[in-house]
C-alpha cells in the first residue's frame, strides 16, 4: 500500500549465506587480491538507536526524475574554486557515489586525518537533502596537510587538485585494506576501481622492427590542442571514428576524438633519442605509439589549456568539440593491427558496448592563465544538467554543456564489465 519495501528476516539470513558462499569460490577471502567491483564488505546492520530512529521517523524520501538531492552549493574560502569544481564532479560520479553512500570505508586511520572519512561525510552532506550551501573547511584542511604544495589562498589547477586528491584518497583507501597495500602493482581500493587504466606504449625499432611493450596506469589522459607550441598532427576529417562519436568537421573545429587521434599516433622519436634495441643490441631510431590497454570505468581527459615554457605563459581557448557519449574502441591497443598512419579502418558493432562512456561531468576555466574561476556542469538525471558555481547551481541545457570550452571532461562505462575466471560476462546498465 504504501510503496515502501519489505524486509524479510528468514530471507534476509538465506541472503547473507548465499553472499558468504560467493565470496568463498570468487576467491574473495582476506588478503587476496581480486578484480571484482562486488568487493567483500561488512553489511550495515542498524543499531538499536537507529531503529528506534527509523520507527520516529517513518515518512521515506522518494527519488524521482525531477529530484534535486545531490545537489548542493559550495562556498568559496578564497580563491577556492579549484577545489569546489572538482569535489562536485567527485560526488556526482555514480560508483564512488554508491561506495560511500553504502558505508564501505572502513577507516585505520584516525578519522580527523583521513581524506576518505571527509569525503564519506561530504557525501553525506550533499546527498542529506539540505539545499544551503555546504561549508568545505575540513576538506579544505586536510587537502593543505597531505598535499602541501596546493596549500594556501592562491589560486591552484583544477586538474593538479584532482589528481593530488585522487593520490591522497588512494593512499587513504589503501591504509584499510589490510595486506593489499602489499602488493603496489595489485591495488584494489575503490580509486583504482574506477579510475585507473593502462596506458600501453610500444616502442619499434626501425631496423629490426622489433617492439618493446611497457603499461603505465593512469587516472587522467592529457590531450595536446591546436594552437599550442607543440606541432598539432594535420588530420583527414571524419577519417576516423569521429563520425562514430557523432562528431562533425563541418564547422572546422578540432573535436574530441582529433585530439586521442594524435595521442595515439605512430610518433617517431629521431636521431636525438636513440633508445638501445635488445634484438640489434645497439642504439637505434625508433617510433613510440601509444594505445589503451585497460580501459577505466571513469575516463577524465584533460585539454591541456595552459601552457608554461621558458618563453610562453598563456592560456589556449581553441574550440574542442565533444560528444555526450564516446566510443574508445579505435584507441584500444586491441585495435591497433587495423590502425594505418592514424587511419581507423575498422567495422563498428553496434552490439558491442564494452568500450563506451557517457559524458557526466565537464570542469571549465574562463579567464586567463593569471586570473580566473572555475566552473562545472555535472548530470544529475539523464538528459538533466546543472551548471555549479561555487555557491550558486543553476539548470542547464545540453546545448550550454556542448558548447562550452572545456577543460577537464568526466565520460562514465556506459556498461559495467564483471568478467570473472569462467569467462561469464554480466552487464550491469549504468547508473543513469
Amino acid at each position: 500500500m504504501c510503496q515502501d519495501y519489505i524486509y524479510d528476516k528468514d530471507m534476509e539470513q538465506i541472503a547473507k549465506e548465499e553472499q558468504r558462499k560467493a565470496w568463498k569460490l570468487q576467491g574473495t577471502t582476506e588478503g587476496v587480491h581480486h578484480e571484482c567491483i562486488g568487493e567483500k564488505y561488512s553489511t550495515w546492520e542498524p543499531t538499536k538507536r537507529e531503529l528506534e530512529l527509523l520507527r520516529h521517523n517513518p515518512k521515506r524520501r522518494r527519488i524521482t526524475s525531477n529530484c534535486t538531492i545531490g545537489l548542493r552549493g559550495l562556498i568559496n574560502l578564497g580563491n577556492t574554486c579549484f577545489m569546489n569544481c572538482i569535489v562536485q564532479a567527485l560526488t556526482h560520479t555514480p560508483l564512488l557515489r554508491d561506495f560511500f553512500l553504502s558505508d564501505r570505508h572502513k577507516c585505520e586511520m584516525q578519522s580527523n586525518s583521513c581524506l576518505v572519512c571527509e569525503m564519506s561525510q561530504l557525501f553525506q552532506e550533499f546527498y542529506s537533502g539540505h539545499r544551503s550551501p555546504h561549508i568545505p573547511f575540513r576538506l579544505l584542511h586536510l587537502v593543505w596537510t597531505h598535499a602541501r604544495h596546493l596549500a594556501g589562498y592562491e589560486q591552484q589547477d583544477a586538474h593538479e587538485f584532482l589528481i593530488a586528491a585522487l593520490d591522497v584518497l588512494h593512499r587513504h583507501c589503501k591504509d584499510d585494506n589490510g595486506k593489499k597495500a602489499n602488493n603496489p602493482n595489485h591495488c584494489n581500493c575503490i580509486i583504482d576501481q574506477i579510475f585507473t587504466g593502462g596506458l600501453q606504449s610500444d616502442v619499434t625499432c626501425q631496423v629490426c622492427h622489433g617492439v618493446s611493450t611497457t603499461i603505465d596506469p593512469f587516472w587522467d589522459i592529457s590531450l595536446d590542442l591546436p594552437g599550442s607550441s607543440t606541432p598539432f598532427w594535420p588530420l583527414s576529417p571524419g577519417g576516423d571514428g569521429s563520425a562514430l562519436n557523432g562528431e562533425s568537421h563541418t564547422t572546422g573545429a578540432t573535436t574530441l576524438t582529433d585530439c586521442l587521434r594524435r595521442f595515439t599516433r605512430p610518433e617517431h622519436l629521431g636521431s636525438s633519442a636513440k633508445i638501445k634495441c635488445s634484438g640489434c643490441h645497439s642504439y637505434q631510431e625508433s617510433t613510440k605509439q601509444l594505445t589503451m590497454k585497460k580501459l577505466p570505468i571513469v575516463a577524465c581527459f584533460h585539454l591541456k589549456r595552459f601552457e608554461h615554457s621558458a618563453k610562453l605563459r598563456r592560456k589556449i581557448t581553441t574550440y574542442v568539440s565533444f560528444p555526450l557519449e564516446l566510443d574508445m574502441t579505435p584507441f584500444m591497443a586491441s585495435s591497433k593491427e587495423s590502425r594505418m598512419n592514424g587511419q581507423y579502418q575498422q567495422t563498428v558493432d553496434p552490439f558491442n558496448n564494452d568500450n563506451k562512456y557517457s559524458l557526466f561531468a565537464v570542469v571549465n576555466h574562463q579567464g586567463t592563465l593569471e586570473s580566473g574561476h572555475y566552473t562545472t556542469f555535472i548530470r544529475q538525471h539523464k538528459d538533466q544538467w546543472f551548471k555549479c558555481d561555487d555557491a550558486i547551481i543553476t539548470k542547464a541545457s545540453i546545448k550550454d554543456v556542448l558548447d562550452s570550452e572545456g577543460y577537464l571532461l568526466f565520460y562514465h562505462k556506459q556498461f559495467l564489465e564483471e568478467a570473472r575466471k569462467h569467462k561469464t560476462q554480466a552487464y550491469l546498465n549504468h547508473p543513469f
